[in-house]
């Protein structure tokens, strides 16, 4: 009878190639052109708006495309490679340059002929106004409404 053992590692370093594999394959852009990198951003709700920022430091903004619907955000573009002259004891690079692109979907409808953006000391931010009917409704309800009324017309305000 022949005993295997089992190598855990081994199996684990297979799972991991095969993940590489499938993030590689979601980087893919819509025209197939392969994205090598994809910047940082930061999402946040600020009521009446949207803010997005994105990470984007030493691409100039000519390289960068903005492309802004109701429904999502993308921004895409290129880090171009620095053409050093070839200097002593230059061993290691971990700037990631090529194209990149990334999209993002929004939870709720904008107003993207308003969208303000500002661009400074590499950081892309977005302020994207949400339209009318997404911005929080803020109703005030009558207590003493609700308890001389048994129908209650303060909370059917409230529920619409």
């Amino acid at each position: 009878m022949l005993m295997r053992y089992w190598q855990p590692f081994t199996e684990l370093e297979t799972i991991r190639q095969q993940l590489d594999k499938v993030f590689d394959q979601r980087a893919t852009t819509k025209d197939n052109s392969q994205a090598t990198w994809m910047p940082a951003v930061e999402f946040a709700d600020a009521g009446d708006n949207f803010v997005l920022k994105a990470q984007l430091p030493g691409i100039d903004p000519k390289d960068i495309d903005v492309q802004v619907t109701r429904e999502a955000i993308s921004i895409s573009g290129e880090r171009r490679y620095e053409n050093t002259d070839e200097k002593p004891g230059y061993v290691r690079s971990e700037f990631r340059y090529g194209k990149f692109h990334r999209t993002l979907p929004l939870p709720a409808h904008i107003q993207n002929n308003s969208v303000q953006a500002e661009y400074k000391d590499g950081i892309l931010t977005l302020t994207l106004p949400k339209v009318t009917e997404a911005r929080n409704k803020v109703v005030k309800i009558n207590l003493a409404q609700i308890a001389g009324n048994p129908a209650n017309p303060a909370l059917e305000q409230a529920n619409q």
